[in-house]
């Protein structure tokens, strides 16, 4: 099986052949303001925010928390309220793209370990809300972010007035 059929065989598939995804937009607060933590993907460089396929056994927002470790050394606490979706193409091959729902969470981090499973493939940083949004290549994925409210005193944070999604 090769590197493509295997892709596409973990991902759940969605509306028309779409391959779902959970990620997680990582956060935290830095004074009276809110940082987003962005890493680099492995092949291309680009900012992005940790996320993967679906994951046996676990809840949505948990395979986000794991990627959240796997990809940033992430520890912190999830939220189970869907934050909204973006779509994007993944690049499996130089010809070939599969299309991608993901399905983002919000994770307030408490630490970053130094030692994760991906530290020698990405780097990561802090961002302001507006300057992750500007640096992200995902229209749907930078308003979400430029608009990401964090959850207060432990309750789930709202979807946006579009829904969202």
């Amino acid at each position: 099986m090769s590197r493509q059929d295997k892709i596409v065989a973990r991902g759940a598939k969605g509306a028309q052949g779409t391959l779902i995804q959970y990620g997680a937009l990582c956060w935290r607060r830095n004074g009276t303001s809110i940082e987003v933590l962005l890493i680099t993907s492995r092949e291309t460089g680009r900012w992005v925010i940790p996320k993967g396929w679906p994951m046996t056994g676990r809840a949505p927002e948990a395979a986000a928390a794991q990627e959240a470790w796997e990809e940033a050394g992430v520890r912190g606490q999830v939220n189970p309220v869907c934050l909204g979706r973006f779509g994007y193409m993944k690049c499996l091959t130089p010809e070939a793209a599969v299309p991608c729902a993901v399905t983002v969470y919000g994770v307030k981090v408490d630490s970053l370990a130094d030692k994760f499973p991906e530290v020698k493939v990405r780097t990561r940083r802090w961002f302001s809300p507006a300057e992750a949004a500007a640096a992200v290549d995902e229209p749907d994925l930078a308003r979400l972010i430029a608009g990401f409210t964090p959850a207060s005193e432990g309750r789930a944070a709202p979807i946006g007035p579009d829904g969202g999604h």
